[in-house]
């Protein structure tokens, strides 16, 4: 089955590359692509893409994190991957809040985008290199957390998830991909998907750190 995409960015010269890296690639479809926060924010409810590519700058003052976070609380299962050439500590965490799955640059190279599209529909959390160095940067320079995290083996099953929500989440706990987790669980990657935006809503959560949380209690 295809992976299907939507595009928001303002750029139109960036915004026909894009669509011409997934038009051009088999396993993708482009759902639609959009210049402004308005029409995303009208239109992507309606198609439920697989995966939004979403730009941080949306020009005239729009802002593609706060897009994201009004599309995450109306369709959680759809999942965001910020494009963007910012690489400031401040705007990747707040991307990553507002419900961000993943982070990449706009000049990654058109085969790493797909990669990382199909890493995030697969349930990674793709982001460039000198994204990823800034979070792990970011993570190491509180090692408290970092210990609580590491030291926890076992988090409490949590009562309003069901016994396969539970066993799910505790292989999301792991870092385990979707496909790791149905191989596991001898289930498919679609399963998966509909247990994890099931476990999502019960939790009143956006991904899967803020689920893993939950499970720790924190």
């Amino acid at each position: 089955m295809d992976i299907s995409v939507c595009i928001v960015d303002d750029n139109k010269d960036i915004r026909t590359a894009l669509e011409q890296i997934i038009l051009m690639s088999d396993g993708y479809l482009l759902s639609g692509s959009f210049s402004n926060a308005d029409k995303a924010l009208e239109q992507i409810p309606l198609l439920m893409p697989d995966v939004v590519l979403m730009d941080i700058n949306l020009g005239e003052g729009e802002s593609g994190i706060e897009c994201v976070s009004q599309l995450k609380s109306q369709c959680p299962e759809i999942l965001f991957m910020m494009c963007t050439v910012y690489e400031e500590d401040e705007k990747i965490f707040e991307a990553l809040a507002a419900g961000a799955n993943g982070y990449i640059l706009k000049k990654t190279s058109p085969g790493k985008i797909l990669d990382a599209i199909k890493e995030l529909y697969e349930g990674g959390a793709p982001m460039s290199s000198q994204i990823a160095r800034k979070v792990v940067t970011a993570f190491q320079s509180r090692p408290n957390e970092a210990d609580q995290f590491e030291t926890a083996t076992q988090g409490k099953p949590i009562n309003i998830l069901s016994n396969r929500e539970n066993e799910i989440l505790v292989l999301l706990a792991k870092g385990l991909l979707y496909k790791e987790i149905a191989s596991q669980l001898f289930i498919s990657q679609e399963t998966v998907r509909k247990h994890v935006y099931h476990i999502y809503e019960k939790l009143h959560v956006n991904n899967r750190v803020e689920a893993v949380n939950r499970f720790f209690g924190r």
